[in-house]
């Protein structure tokens, strides 16, 4: 009790002695003339957001966005691609890439979180044509909401047909809407507990994925025996690169952390914990899962490549079945069931709140920016959800090329704003050193600056440009050429459209706007005070979930 006291009087005192001078420091910040939006100052850009996550809301959401359906579906045929070796290789890779990544992200969310995210960054620390692209560009993976409501629907006829997939996929549709309407603390419940479940899940395949390997489950000793026939490696070092890009969809929902910091409560200190937590996550989730998927399976195995994305040929259901476990393909089935409506929960969540930083920035129509009682953008919600929901139908009765082409821009879209978050984070560190401003003040400080920002963000230039050599070999095919690139078209699109409507210039970095809506001190000693009245016990808590 006298331990609470003293926490609260120093909160007190902090708010005695930072709130004139911060308050004065943010006054200024927002009548500061800036070359990145004219307009901005006119509004505040979290006006009307609820900060409704609590920790354990964004250490969940981490940890859900780590874990994906392409963990559970495209796992296998990764193994067939590459072979046991060359996956764990390629997941190794994309997985120290998506961290860096992450801690860019981190540092920039901590101190500035605002909704919209780095799309916001890229306007304010580049240029306003690159965040309009930017932004623009994720929004518009709005398209898997599709992929996720038909894969939904595919899924419930695994049990019996009972209607037809667009009545179910309309159903699911109407429910995340709703969800999202209502307000953040509902849309972090329902995370939360999808990411429970996926948890478990992987936990259990990890048991079982060894006592498999070991003979404690099973006919047979397995051990290594498939590193040597029929292989590690499919392809040599070029099946290894080609899963680069399956294997970094796999990853893509992890940066849902720094969307969700300008509604997450003491985003100072539950931003930076989930994201440090995020590494053990991605070796324990998926390198530890794609070992021994691996190990149990080898890289010919016929249900490996399918190609039907079915739970019967999940990797996970082939590695149940060795076990000797029949039910494992119905509990696959419901687990994929779960982690595809989080993911279609999701993208309504990250394509509403990036429309909604659009907006904000005058990017977007005005009319987007409006956010009902509960602190949701109503409208960004509803327009993201009619977008993908006509994207749904299009996969169910139109020609299954044009979805092809819809699934090709959602990945390399995801790439496009990995590469930005790492390139932006260059500027803002750059900039921020720049005015004289001292690093130790930042919440958070990225790993390695700037190595990890420029990794990331060559890295996924290379993946993105590599990704469409089959298109070249053996001769060129121009519809697989188009098919594997027509994700660029949006950004570059976009970029260059608002670069000569608006006729923009990169922002110097002595006028880069450092005030408007950061955290203040006194947010920061608050934050610090809270921290210290966790107990041991959520402490360590905290590492596992």
């Amino acid at each position: 009790m006298f331990g609470r006291q003293k926490d609260l009087s120093e909160v007190d005192q902090a708010k005695e002695t930072y709130s004139e001078y911060d308050s004065e420091k943010i006054e200024a910040g927002r009548h500061q003339e800036s070359s990145y939006n004219p307009r901005e100052e006119e509004h505040d850009l979290q006006e009307g957001i609820r900060r409704g996550l609590s920790a354990r809301h964004i250490q969940m959401i981490s940890l859900g966005g780590a874990i994906g359906t392409g963990l559970f579906l495209n796992s296998g045929g990764n193994i067939a691609t590459a072979g046991p070796a060359g996956a764990l290789i390629a997941y190794c890779v994309i997985g120290l890439m998506v961290y860096c990544i992450m801690t860019c992200l981190g540092e920039m969310a901590t101190y500035m979180p605002v909704s919209g995210s780095f799309n916001h960054y890229g306007t304010r620390f580049v240029d306003p044509s690159f965040g309009f692209a930017l932004g623009w560009n994720y929004w518009f993976s709005s398209v898997t909401i599709a992929t996720e409501l038909a894969a939904a629907a595919t899924i419930i006829e695994y049990w019996k047909t009972v209607m037809p997939s667009a009545v179910w996929s309309t159903i699911f549709m109407l429910l995340i809407m709703s969800l999202n309407l209502i307000g953040v603390k509902f849309y972090g419940e329902m995370e939360y507990w999808f990411a429970m479940i996926k948890i478990l899940i992987v936990i259990v395949f990890i048991i079982i994925g060894i006592c498999v390997s070991t003979g404690g489950l099973g006919d047979q000793v397995i051990g290594f025996k498939y590193y040597h026939e029929p292989g590690a490696f499919v392809g040599g070092a070029v099946g290894t690169i080609s899963v680069l890009l399956s294997a970094g969809f796999s990853f893509q929902g992890t940066e849902v952390v720094g969307i969700t910091a300008g509604e997450a409560k003491n985003p100072t200190k539950t931003v930076p914990r989930a994201i440090r937590n995020t590494f053990w996550r991605i070796i324990i989730f998926y390198i530890c899962t794609i070992f021994l998927l691996g190990i149990c399976i080898p890289n010919d195995y016929p249900d490996l490549t399918g190609g039907d994305g079915s739970s019967a040929t999940a990797s996970f259901t082939i590695v149940f079945k060795l076990a000797g476990i029949e039910a494992g393909a119905d509990v696959i089935n419901a687990v994929i069931l779960t982690s595809v409506l989080s993911a279609a929960n999701s993208s309504v969540y990250t394509a509403s709140r990036t429309l909604l930083g659009l907006s904000r920035d005058n990017n977007a129509p005005a009319f987007l920016s409006r956010v009902n009682r509960f602190g949701s953008p109503y409208l960004a919600v509803i327009f993201s959800c009619v977008i993908g929901f006509a994207c749904v139908f299009v996969s169910i009765y139109s020609a299954s090329e044009a979805f092809v082409w819809f699934v090709s821009i959602t990945a390399v879209s995801g790439f496009i704003s990995w590469a930005g978050i790492g390139f932006v984070h260059v500027r803002f560190r750059r900039a921020y050193v720049r005015q004289g401003r001292d690093i130790k003040e930042l919440p958070y400080l990225a790993l390695a600056y700037p190595y990890t920002g420029i990794f990331s963000c060559a890295l996924c230039i290379l993946i993105v440009l590599g990704q469409g050599y089959g298109a070249f070999t053996p001769e060129f095919d121009a519809v697989t050429f188009v098919t594997n690139y027509i994700g660029l078209v949006p950004f570059f699109l976009c970029y260059v459209i608002h670069k000569i409507v608006r006729r923009t210039k990169v922002v110097p970095l002595d006028e880069v706007d450092f005030e408007t809506n950061r955290v203040s001190r006194f947010e920061v000693e608050q934050d610090e005070a809270e921290e210290k009245r966790r107990t041991i016990w959520q402490r360590i808590m905290d590492i596992f979930i």
